[in-house]
């Protein structure tokens, strides 16, 4: 919220609830992304495949070749012979070594333009998002790039490495089965197909549960950004509380999605039961009859092992690891970029796409209460401010006045009612809007290290200097510039101003502001009434809408309308306010 006071509001958790709802459009936009970044580099994908093809050779003749050696070599009594096909065996190994160094090159050219292009699309449709009002400025989008994109480099590169790798063995170890003995194959591809459809149910919901990390993890920069940058904020005014609890429900919401995909990742050594262990027990169990019957050569037997214990466990292990794994997080985060970097039209009417209203304000059953059975502080009350009001808030010390300005101005949640803004529920509006438009001044005012400018212009980094002139008339901050040494000059105690300068120099940052309402809670309580005076009017004379919680009569008397709290009831000198 945009003035002394900075306060991270909580986290809203619907983003993640929602996470299972249109994954499979997400999905699809995402693999659609990659298609065409990598179908716009044709060639070394094609030198990829006819490389792999190469390397996939041996896993291929691994079980023939032995089988060869045994039959036809040394069972044969024929050892030079069985070496010879052993030899063999050894060539096609020295290939696949010169396959797999020539490999490299051609996946550094897939995969560094497809971080490229990434990165390129990530940044324009961030700037977009936030140039036209359909996303605030957050670290959501500093976690795509940094994170998300690199995610999606580095698993493509694995996947290209190791998964062609895993595909071509596991495949290589199947059709191996298959020509050593149609009667093998009947026994290793039922419990195959079966593992196959398990993982493939398994990654649906893997992939879900993996996508709702991502929400978590962007939720979770999203929160800790505002609070990691407004430290010094949140422990001026005493709000470590409230950022704590922010963050640690962001913390707990990522800590569950997370714990649930490890729940579902235990189900990866079902399938590899299934479709290597099994198998493998199965062929085990039957080779002895096999033999015995002369179906199946002692040779064959021994390709056949060698076929599902170095060629179909490993495979069917890698690739229940890589898709689980691997695969899981490249769909969540191809479908999570092409989700939030797609450069969409914004919507016209939207809280967040809308231009900053004049300020008016309405209050509806408004109630607080600290606790379920404790009196209401603020009960039932109606109210309505029109653009430019200006309203002073009296009552005695401790009737709610406070807890009025932070219900205002969104700091504290009602137990029943609300407040609107412009016409919005100040709960729906996005943070980055709400924190910029309404603003509460405390009474303990916050000045940090820095120049005056800095703190001035803190909440109006852009202040051209024609406006930082014309506020700094307005409060009469001249005579306190010229003892500082002027806008630039620094502050490297602010402890040492005056409670009074300090409120000055704070009443001004606010009034620098886009703050369309603005609250001053005793904010002025520590200057003299001349000088109380002339804040008031400055800020009256501002545009937006303007609460005064009045600690002095005089502030009373210069407002427009007057709301007094007794405990009991709340009477406006308009009649416009009731208590129901």
């Amino acid at each position: 919220m945009s003035g002394s006071l900075t306060t991270a509001r909580p986290a809203r958790t619907t983003a993640v609830g929602r996470a299972a709802s249109g994954t499979a459009s997400r999905r699809a936009a995402g693999w659609r992304l990659l298609g065409r970044e990598l179908a716009s580099r044709p060639r070394p994908l094609v030198r990829v495949a006819l490389w792999s093809a190469v390397e996939a050779g041996p896993p291929l003749l691994s079980g023939v070749l032995i089988a060869a050696a045994l039959d036809r070599g040394f069972l044969a009594h024929r050892p030079w012979a069985g070496l010879g096909w052993l030899l063999l065996f050894g060539l096609a190994l020295a290939l696949r070594a010169a396959a797999v160094r020539r490999i490299f090159p051609a996946l550094s050219a897939v995969v560094e333009p497809l971080r490229d292009a990434l990165v390129r699309r990530t940044v324009t449709g961030s700037l977009h998002a936030w140039t036209t009002g359909r996303e605030p400025q957050d670290a959501g989008a500093v976690a795509r790039l940094t994170e998300q994109v690199e995610t999606v480099r580095n698993l493509v590169a694995a996947l290209l490495r190791t998964f062609r790798q895993t595909a071509f063995a596991l495949a290589a170890a199947v059709l191996g089965v298959a020509a050593l003995s149609g009667r093998i194959a009947l026994l290793v591809l039922p419990f195959t197909g079966l593992a196959l459809l398990v993982l493939a149910g398994l990654l649906r919901t893997l992939t879900a549960r993996q996508h709702s990390v991502v929400l978590a993890d962007e939720a979770l920069a999203r929160e800790a950004g505002p609070v990691l940058d407004a430290l010094r904020d949140v422990t001026a005014c005493g709000a470590t509380a409230r950022a704590g609890a922010v963050l640690d429900a962001a913390t707990d919401t990522q800590a569950r999605a997370v714990a649930a995909l490890g729940r579902a990742a235990a189900g990866r050594r079902a399938v590899v039961l299934i479709g290597a262990q099994l198998p493998l027990l199965a062929v085990v169990l039957a080779l002895p009859g096999l033999v015995a019957d002369g179906l199946l050569s002692a040779g064959a037997a021994a390709g056949a092992v060698t076929y599902l214990v170095t060629g179909l466990d490993p495979a069917l292990r890698s690739l229940t690891t890589l898709l689980g794994t691997w695969g899981v997080q490249l769909d969540a985060v191809l479908g999570r970029l092409a989700e939030t970097t797609a450069a969409a039209p914004t919507a016209a009417g939207t809280p967040d796409a809308a231009p900053p209203g004049p300020g008016a304000l309405a209050a509806r059953g408004l109630t607080f209460r600290y606790g379920p059975h404790a009196a209401p502080v603020v009960d039932g009350l109606d109210l309505d401010l029109a653009p430019g009001d200006h309203l002073a808030v009296t009552g005695p010390s401790g009737i709610g006045k406070s807890t009025l300005a932070l219900l205002l101005t969104g700091l504290e949640t009602p137990s029943a009612g609300g407040v609107r803004l412009d016409g919005v529920p100040l709960e729906q509006l996005p943070a980055a809007r709400l924190r910029r438009e309404v603003a509460l001044i405390p009474q303990e005012a916050y000045v940090f290290a820095g120049t005056v400018r800095e703190n001035l212009c803190y909440l109006a980094p852009d202040a051209e200097p024609a406006a930082i002139g014309d506020t700094v008339r307005a409060l009469g901050l001249g005579p306190l510039l010229e003892r500082l040494g002027g806008l630039d000059a620094e502050l490297a105690a602010p402890g040492e101003l005056s409670a009074g300068e300090r409120q000055l120099i704070a009443l001004a940052r606010v009034h620098l502001s886009p703050a369309r309402l603005t609250v001053l809670d005793e904010a002025s309580c520590h200057l003299d009434p001349a000088a109380e005076a002339r804040v008031e009017a400055a800020f009256a004379a501002r545009p937006g809408t303007l609460v005064v919680i009045a600690h002095r009569a005089a502030s009373a008397r210069r407002a427009r309308r007057v709301l007094h709290l007794d405990g009991v009831s709340a009477h406006l000198s308009s009649g416009a306010a009731k208590v129901s």
